[in-house]
């Protein structure tokens, strides 16, 4: 086949400077390459889309029988991911990953915890904030304290940093101004859960399996560990991953539950990943599900997965096969 890969590289994308984390979600040439390299070794020809105005102009020039989307799309729209699955729905071209609803969805926390919260799912309490001076501010008072404030529709740990952990309403309320000024999208703020950070890496559809349950534990104690930005971009240093997580059964069973069941009332397709904060009691907490994540070395995708005996391009291997396993005119070609 003649597979299309469709990307966002980082020295290619106008960014708000305002922000250091601008382009903390976009991709390296590096793991554009390997992803190439993985669907080659497949049989398959590669063509480079790239994203934003080149993928316009290369979706059309190009003839391709399927496109591989790793693209997060461009600006901070919350339907921003869904930018190159709706060109490609447009225009009849298969695709991998989750169709343009659910992207949308997904890449807004609190509506995702809203659909998640009538499901039954447990989800830490929260409030958005969408204005310096919103009467939504007065609830914190009757929240339990801390909490943690980020901005509504990002990904990659954009907006959170170590100041995102306010213990009083005051603290909370200058931190969520500033991310107002600084992100220009709603702010939620949401009860923080002591305890365990856990990630869960999905692949498949009709049958989805788990690919691990990863607990990603501080080196140096802190009192309220944030996997934050600081954290993420020295990760070598400052974190531990533990795959599989060492918890009880009974808590491996639930986080694993949930986890597929949240990919499947969104509608996630081929591959996802789902956060989650274990609290003292065992009890998993939704924090988040990403229907697009990174496949770099350095994602928690693929570090679980080599944790859990996989290789790098058996990764991007399964997820493609989901893709072209759900796709019938995939099997003409």
């Amino acid at each position: 086949m003649r597979i299309g890969l469709a990307y966002d590289l980082k020295t290619e994308v106008p960014h708000n400077i305002t922000v250091d984390d601008a382009l903390e979600e976009y991709d390296s040439p590096e793991t554009v390459g390997v992803i190439s390299d993985a669907i080659e070794a497949m049989g398959h020809q590669v063509v480079w889309l790239g994203g934003g105005e080149q993928f316009l102009d290369s979706i059309r020039r190009e003839e391709v029988d399927f496109v591989f989307n790793i693209a997060e799309g461009r600006g901070n729209y919350r339907n921003r991911e869904a930018q190159v699955p709706s060109i490609l729905e447009m225009l009849n071209i298969p695709y991998t990953g989750s169709d343009p609803q659910t992207l949308v969805v997904c890449l807004d926390k609190p509506l995702t915890k809203k659909l998640l919260t009538t499901e039954g799912i447990k989800t830490p309490r929260w409030l958005v904030v969408d204005d310096r001076e919103s009467q939504s501010l007065f609830l914190l008072e009757s929240f339990n304290f801390p909490v943690i404030v980020k901005p509504a529709y990002e990904g990659s740990s954009k907006g959170i940093r170590r100041t995102s952990i306010a213990d009083t309403p005051h603290e909370a309320v200058n931190e969520i101004r500033r991310l107002l000024e600084l992100y220009h999208q709603p702010v939620m703020a949401e009860e923080f859960i002591d305890g365990d950070e856990v990630t869960v890496g999905i692949v498949g559809n009709k049958n989805p399996r788990i690919v691990g349950v990863m607990r990603i534990l501080p080196k140096n104690k802190t009192e309220h560990f944030v996997y934050s930005l600081e954290v993420k971009r020295d990760y070598e240093a400052l974190v531990s991953y533990e795959c599989p997580a060492q918890l009880k059964s009974t808590v491996i069973k639930k986080i694993e539950e949930v986890s597929l069941d949240t990919f499947k009332i969104l509608g996630c397709r081929d591959f996802a990943r789902v956060d989650f904060r274990v609290g003292y009691d065992g009890t998993p907490y939704f924090i988040e599900i990403n229907p697009l994540p990174g496949l770099g070395t350095y994602s928690d995708l693929i570090i679980m997965a080599i944790k859990m005996g996989w290789t790098h391009q058996g990764v991007i291997g399964a997820v493609l096969d989901a893709a072209l396993k759900r796709c019938p005119q995939c099997q003409k070609v």
